[in-house]
């Protein structure tokens, strides 16, 4: 039997089409599971869009529209980045799934009741509309939500709340015993210290007169599901958890949940909290990213510095797209994305890499008719020992790392030409050690540059001229 994969991204909220940030996640995401995946394990990528809550609810208002014919249109355009980011994803989860994501929310729902987890009370408090969730003061930066920075609103109203202070010991041994491990460590160190204040109970429903858009409270439809406790249910309600199906048994718990760092919270609090009160293994990892920058700002619509993938794609090709964002962008923090980057690393590292150290060997190995199938000692060194760097760094989710040192093995073949000068001995063994080089690097490069890599195989195999094949790459931009 081979070992079994889950990954997922969260799920992105449809209150607006899809940004850069979206973007950078979902490739994270889909190189980790391209990864496992080339290794021989079975792998399941989860990602889809969150479609209800009051912040929807009130954009599809001033949009002139009812709120299901709103979120379809943004979460279809969600859909639509498998195609243009070239993503493996097996499926892709909506929330207003009645079929598919209420069965499980309601299983969940009266699990945690069965467990005497939900109660009823009184709320006198704040609330973020941006953030759909329920602030204290000690929340707020100057009386403002730290996000959103906009002051939350007074709310008093009765709710359903869940016993997440009943859990608060059990996540704190799991974060620090790594059995729920957080990436990076210092976000790990953020919820310990949050648990460390102590955890509050945590409202999970609203008055269905304020708030219809969403799933009614199981048995009392005066209340409406509070947007998390749907939202979080998505990763096991994916996999068939209310009929526990095979595919539930087979590859739950997550192995990999990729979000960024302004919903951890949720996910490293609220979400095991459920889980354990459920009786459900916790996540195995949560993987963190940082936010992309746009010239040092944040992207907001508002500085109209926001970025669209599928414009970015349009213009300069996915494996492009693919490269910035996994190279440039770190794994786990803050990222900066300007054009003027973008296309210095497209020039540097693909036209003038990749691009041109295919061309070089292609061109010298088209001439030189080998069957001497010998290879260089200090190739076969060299390819061991990035791939060791590269297999380490995936292991730690240093996605950038892995690129990097597959770079090394492409600035490595460029000195090696250099010093052996092919063109000149026409010897087999540095040609078929240069073909070799070419052959690792493309297996190296599939989670990263999927459709590079396979042209690459081929290429090597078919041993057409260097000139021509460059041309076909993914790599040109006109």
């Amino acid at each position: 039997m081979p070992e079994k994969f889950y990954i997922t991204t969260s799920i992105a909220y449809t209150n607006a089409i899809p940004h850069i940030g979206f973007a950078l996640e979902s490739l994270q995401a889909d190189a980790l599971a391209r990864y496992h995946s080339q290794l021989g394990e079975e792998t399941f990528f989860l990602t889809g869009t969150d479609e209800h809550g009051s912040k929807i609810a009130k954009e599809a208002e001033k949009a002139g529209q009812d709120p299901k014919s709103f979120v379809d249109k943004i979460s279809h355009r969600f859909s639509e980045l498998k195609s243009i980011l070239n993503l493996s994803n097996n499926y892709f989860i909506r929330t207003t799934d009645e079929k598919k994501h209420w069965p499980s929310v309601k299983k969940i729902w009266e699990k945690l009741v069965e467990n005497k987890d939900i109660y009823k009370k009184e709320y006198r408090g704040l609330y973020c509309v941006g953030c759909e969730a329920f602030l204290t003061r000690k929340d707020l930066i100057d009386g403002k939500c730290a996000v959103h920075q906009k002051e939350p609103e007074a709310v008093n109203e009765e709710n359903y709340f869940f016993r997440l202070s009943k859990y608060g010991e059990q996540i704190k041994e799991a974060i620090v015993s790594k059995r729920m491990n957080i990436v990076p460590e210092s976000r790990a160190n953020e919820m310990l210290s949050f648990l460390d204040q102590g955890l509050e109970d945590v409202s999970f429903s609203r008055p269905r007169k304020d708030l219809r858009w969403g799933f009614p409270v199981p048995n009392d439809d005066s209340h409406t599901i509070y947007v998390w406790a749907d939202a979080l249910t998505n990763y096991i309600s994916a996999l068939g958890y209310d009929k526990e199906s095979k595919l539930f048994n087979k590859f739950w718990p997550a192995d990999v949940h990729c979000l960024g760092k302004d919903i951890l919270r949720f996910h490293a609090l609220i979400w095991p909290g459920i889980l354990l009160s459920a009786g459900l293994s916790l996540p195995k990892n949560i993987l963190v990213h940082g936010h992309i920058m746009s010239g040092g700002q944040k992207m907001s619509k508002s500085l109209g510095n926001v970025v669209d993938p599928f414009e970015l794609v349009k213009k300069y090709g996915t494996d492009a797209v693919r490269y910035f964002l996994l190279r440039e962008i770190s794994t786990t923090e803050d990222g900066d994305f300007t054009i003027e980057k973008f296309e210095e690393r497209y020039n540097a590292d693909l036209a003038g890499g990749i691009g041109n150290l295919l061309s070089r060997v292609l061109t010298v190995a088209e001439k030189i008719d080998s069957k001497n199938d010998k290879l260089d000692p200090d190739i076969q060194k060299e390819i061991k020992a990035v791939k060791d760097k590269y297999h380490a760094s995936f292991k730690e989710y240093k996605i950038t790392e892995a690129i990097k040192a597959i770079w090394e093995l492409i600035s490595y073949c460029d000195r090696y030409i250099e010093q052996q000068k092919p063109w000149q001995t026409k010897d087999p063994k540095t040609i078929n050690s240069l073909l070799a080089c070419l052959k690792e690097i493309s297996l190296l490069l599939e989670p990263i540059l999927p459709e590079t890599a396979e042209k690459i195989s081929k290429q090597v195999l078919q041993r057409k001229k260097g000139e021509q094949l460059f041309k076909k790459l993914v790599l040109d931009i006109s």
